[in-house]
C-alpha cells in the first residue's frame, strides 16, 4: 500500500477535473436549515461513489472491504451507465434518476444553442452554475421536504441545481486525501439530531485517475483501488463507533474503464475539419457533429456513411438505437448534434498531433462490458446476501428517496420496482 499512497499526489493532479485556479477548501454552510421532528426519525444514507470504479474491480483487485460488505448486504452483477459512459452526465444521472438527454449534461464539454454559450466541466462558473442543470438532485429533494443533506464535491453539489444546495458541501479541488474526506464525513454525523445531514453523497476521483493515466490491468490501478477501500473500511469503522442506528451505505460508480488503441487512432473525416459548416464535439469515444445548416444534414450523413471505415459507424441521430436514449426525441436541450461518429472499442477518434490517455470511456456499456459500473448496499435497511442482476443506474434515484421516505415530484426516468426487491420489508 505504501506505493499506492506515494502516488495518491499524482492522481489528484493527473485527475480530469484538474484546477487551475487557486483553490479554496472551506466548507459551506447554508444557515438556518434544520431537520423537521419527522426528518430526525428517519434513517440515514451515505451515497459513495468512486470515479471510474469498474464492475469487476472489486473482485480484481481483492478489495476486501468492500467484498465484505457487499456480501453481507447486496451487490449487483453489474449496473449499466447510461449513454455516453462519462463521468458528468452520469454522475448527475445517477443523483437525479434521469437519462443525460434528459437532464442536459450530455457529455462533460459541450455548447447549448440556445444561450450560445460553452459548458466545461473544468470550468468552476459552469460546474456551479444550476442553470445548466436539469432536474431535481437528491440532495434538493431532501432539503425540499425537511431533510438536511450534505454532498463531499459530487459532480453538481456545489451548484443550486434543483433550487436547493445541500446545507453543507465544498467547491471541487483535490487537496483533500481520501481519509480527510472520511473524517468530514463523520464531523457532519457527530452533530446535533437536528443539524445531522440524513442524506450525504460523498466523490472519489482516484481510481478514475489511475485508470486514465496508467491503464486499467495495472499495479497502479490496483494501489488506487486499496486506497479507496481502506477509505471505505474506515468509514465504516468509524460510522459504527458513533452508535447511530439505521446507517445506509450505496456504493456506485459513474462507468468502467478500457485501454484504448491510442497508438492507431481513427482520424477524423477531412470533411467535418470546415468550421463554416460543422461544429465537432470529440471525446475520442464519441464524435458529435452539429450541422449548421439543417438542410445539409442528410448529405453529410450520406458522404460519412460511404467514406467510414469499419473501425466505427454513423448514425443520425434520430436513427440512433432507442435503448441508448440519446436521439433526436430525448434531446431535451438540443445539445447533442444531429451526427454521431461512434468508434468501435478500442479505437479512438483523434486530432491531429494529439494524443489520448492511456485508459478511456465513453463506449455504449451494452456492447462493451469494461463500460459497465458498480452496485453494492449495505445496511439495516437492505436485505442481506443477495445478488442482483445487472440493471440501469437510473433506478438509483428512486431507491435512495424510498429509504429516506422522500417523495419524488417531479417525473423521472427511474423506476423503483427494479430495485425495490433489495430492501427488507417495513415492519
Amino acid at each position: 500500500m505504501k506505493r499506492g499512497l506515494q502516488f495518491l499526489l499524482l492522481i489528484f493532479s493527473l485527475t480530469v477535473f484538474a484546477q487551475k485556479e487557486t483553490v479554496d477548501t472551506t466548507q459551506i454552510v447554508i444557515p438556518n436549515r434544520y431537520n423537521s421532528a419527522e426528518a430526525q426519525t428517519k434513517p440515514y444514507v451515505i451515497m459513495i461513489s468512486t470515479d471510474g470504479f469498474r464492475y469487476d474491480y472489486a473482485k480484481k483487485y481483492n478489495a476486501e472491504n468492500l467484498l465484505k460488505f457487499s456480501n453481507q448486504g447486496v451487490q449487483a452483477k453489474a449496473m449499466v451507465p447510461s449513454y455516453p459512459s462519462i463521468t458528468f452526465p452520469n454522475h448527475w444521472t445517477l443523483i437525479t434518476g434521469l437519462y443525460p438527454s434528459h437532464h442536459g449534461l450530455i457529455d462533460n464539454y459541450f455548447y447549448d444553442y440556445k444561450r450560445k454559450e460553452p459548458y466545461a466541466m473544468s470550468n468552476k462558473k459552469n460546474a456551479e452554475d444550476g442553470s445548466w442543470y436539469g432536474g431535481t438532485p437528491l440532495w434538493s429533494l431532501a432539503e425540499k421536504q425537511g431533510m438536511v443533506s450534505a454532498s463531499m464535491q459530487w459532480v453538481g453539489s456545489a451548484s443550486d441545481a434543483g433550487r436547493k444546495r445541500p446545507t453543507y458541501y465544498y467547491s471541487y479541488h483535490e487537496k483533500f486525501t481520501p481519509s480527510e474526506k472520511v473524517d468530514k464525513v463523520i464531523n457532519w454525523l457527530k452533530l446535533p439530531m437536528d443539524k445531522r445531514p440524513h442524506f450525504i453523497s460523498l466523490y472519489f476521483p482516484e481510481v478514475d485517475g489511475s485508470g486514465h493515466h496508467f491503464g486499467p490491468d495495472t499495479k497502479e490501478t490496483e494501489d488506487a483501488v486499496h486506497l479507496v477501500d481502506n477509505a471505505i473500511g474506515e468509514l465504516v469503522q468509524k460510522v459504527n463507533a458513533l452508535g447511530l442506528k439505521n446507517v445506509n451505505f450505496i456504493f456506485v460508480s459513474d462507468h468502467g474503464m478500457i485501454k484504448v488503441d491510442g497508438g492507431n487512432p481513427l482520424e477524423i473525416p477531412e470533411l467535418l475539419l470546415d468550421k463554416n459548416r460543422f461544429d465537432i464535439f470529440n471525446s475520442n469515444t464519441l464524435l458529435r457533429v452539429y450541422v449548421k445548416k439543417p438542410s445539409e444534414v442528410k448529405e453529410t450523413y450520406k458522404e460519412l456513411k460511404a467514406n467510414k471505415t469499419e473501425d466505427y459507424q454513423v448514425y443520425l441521430d434520430k436513427r440512433l438505437p432507442k435503448y441508448l436514449h440519446f436521439g433526436t426525441k430525448d434531446d431535451r436541450y438540443n445539445r447533442i448534434g444531429q451526427i454521431l461518429l461512434i468508434p468501435k472499442a478500442p479505437k479512438v477518434f483523434l486530432e491531429k498531433g494529439k494524443k489520448t490517455s492511456i485508459g478511456k470511456h465513453g463506449y455504449n456499456p451494452r456492447i462493451v462490458p469494461e463500460m459497465k459500473a458498480t452496485f453494492f448496499a449495505w445496511g439495516p435497511d437492505f436485505k442481506n446476501n443477495l445478488v442482483i442482476d445487472e440493471f440501469a443506474n437510473i433506478n438509483v434515484y428512486p431507491l435512495v428517496a424510498e429509504i429516506l421516505g422522500l417523495k419524488i415530484e417531479q417525473p423521472i426516468d427511474g423506476r423503483l420496482k427494479i430495485l425495490k426487491a433489495t430492501l427488507k420489508e417495513k415492519k
